[in-house]
């Protein structure tokens, strides 16, 4: 395994843009690269939650925020690095334009293992390979089976599975 992104910073800032500030647990990240798939892997931090008094621990909203933000900057990634080959005919621009209208969740599968203490723990994200899929008489679609898991340095642990589907696919 390659890691191909250091925490930029820059890209990440860019990715996390569409939150709104109290909602950016994401802190930072970086991506490996491996032989059949992609990794991002990333700190994150609740402070105070965006949508509800604290429950004291992470919850399945707060996963799905952070899948959903290390996912985004696992794409941004994979485009700007051509990590990908199904990626290759993506611009910057034309992930910029499909971010939050054209990457949806599919499928979503979270289980919790142990309580994470939400002040600060770490993620991971792997996308496998993408499979574009062309039925006659509508548009392609990419679909990725990823993997995700979060876990704290006391042994807190959350682990899920989550199919992606883009739509509108540049090219």
């Amino acid at each position: 395994m390659k890691v191909v992104d250091r925490n930029d910073v820059e890209l990440l800032s860019q990715v996390l843009r569409p939150y709104r500030d109290d909602c950016r647990y994401l802190q930072e990240a970086y991506v490996v690269e491996g032989a059949q798939e992609v990794t991002a892997r990333g700190r994150f931090s609740i402070a105070e939650s965006c949508y509800i008094d604290s429950t004291g621990h992470f919850n399945a909203v707060e996963f799905n925020i952070c899948y959903n933000q290390l996912g985004y900057f696992l794409i941004a990634s994979c485009v700007q690095r051509e990590l990908l080959d199904e990626f290759a005919a993506w611009s910057m621009d034309d992930f910029w334009e499909r971010q939050l209208s054209d990457v949806l969740i599919y499928r979503f599968a979270s289980k919790f293992s142990r309580m994470i203490d939400p002040g600060s723990f770490t993620g991971e994200v792997t996308f496998a390979k993408p499979v574009v899929r062309r039925k006659p008489g509508r548009p392609p679609v990419m679909i990725i089976d990823t993997a995700c898991s979060f876990w704290d340095d006391n042994g807190g642990a959350a682990a899920g599975e989550v199919t992606l589907a883009f739509t509108r696919l540049p090219g």
